[in-house]
């Protein structure tokens, strides 16, 4: 593209070599540093020069140069451009990180030199991007007879998305059938998005929710299969754990009646040990008594006599 033309004369070497006049846009990503470049190897060191870099009609960094190099300088937002700027021709600035506030923005780069200031040496449009979470399509029965309900949510994106539903991977749903709402998050301006689709269709289709960020050059895609096999899966689970519930509660109650049962044949046999001993004590005292009455009948009585 032709280059404006700057102030003839003292300017004039400043527009020799610029390759940041190029009308695209530099894509930044949210949460990311991102580099507005800027080429420009005239600049020179024998005589005291500033630059700076404008966001709009914002200073966001001013440095001033000198035959030593970049002796001072003053930046927003910890803006920078290379140090050895003077020597490489680099003036790219650097963002640390950036805002979706900032989307479709300008930043451009002067040059002042003894006083005078040059037009815009470097303009870099700069537009912000950040990433859809994938979709999360739920299926639910409408209200209105044989329908179905779907929704498709996704968060944290930026700029707004495109929604597309198809049936089938091929088929667009009824116009009228698609409720799409976008709301922007205060805090940060990213996107959220939910669309809801209602739709007759029979039990074996397939209905995909797409999310496109052209920005990113980003498609996003979920897919529910078929009507009613989740709602039978979902009875299936639920009936095997309440089979499995009610089969655990049963062998726990017959442990612990068999242990209930077990402990009380363990005192059955306790008390029958018990008397059994009780009985042989009995017997052996009997007999020791029975032995001394028998001992002493066998003893000789003494006769007493007149002498």
């Amino acid at each position: 593209m032709p280059v404006t033309l700057c102030r003839p004369g003292l300017l004039l070497s400043f527009i020799t070599v610029c390759s940041c006049l190029d009308p695209d846009c530099v894509l930044g990503i949210v949460g990311r540093p991102v580099s507005l470049p800027c080429i420009y190897p005239n600049i020179s060191t024998s005589v005291n020069v500033s630059i700076e870099w404008r966001r709009g009609e914002e200073v966001v960094l001013r440095s001033d140069w000198g035959e030593d190099g970049q002796w001072d300088r003053w930046s927003r937002d910890s803006a920078v451009v290379p140090a050895d700027a003077a020597l490489t021709g680099n003036m790219s600035l650097l963002l640390p990180t950036v805002d979706p506030k900032e989307d479709n923005t300008y930043y451009s780069l002067f040059i002042v030199s003894e006083g005078n200031q040059s037009a815009a040496v470097c303009t870099v449009c700069l537009r912000i991007a950040a990433s859809f979470s994938p979709p999360l399509v739920h299926r639910g029965e409408a209200e209105q007879g044989e329908e179905t309900a779907f929704s498709c949510h996704s968060t944290g994106g930026f700029p707004e998305p495109a929604v597309y539903w198809l049936i089938n991977d091929t088929k667009k749903p009824p116009e009228g059938s698609v409720r799409t709402l976008t709301t922007s998050l205060p805090d940060s301006h990213l996107y959220n998005i939910t669309s809801h689709l209602t739709v007759n269709i029979s039990k074996d289709s397939r209905v995909s929710c797409m999310i496109e960020n052209l920005s990113m050059n980003q498609n996003l895609t979920s897919t529910s299969y078929g009507v009613k096999s989740r709602p039978l899966n979902r009875r299936a689970s639920e009936a095997m754990w309440i089979f499995s519930t009610a089969l655990c509660v049963v062998v726990g109650i017959m442990v612990i009646v068999g242990v209930g049962y077990q402990i009380h044949l363990d005192r059955i046999n306790k008390r029958k040990k018990k008397a059994f001993r009780k009985h042989q004590l009995s017997r052996v005292y009997d007999r020791e008594h029975q032995n001394e009455e028998e001992t002493e009948d066998m003893k000789p009585v003494s006769k007493e006599t007149d002498v």
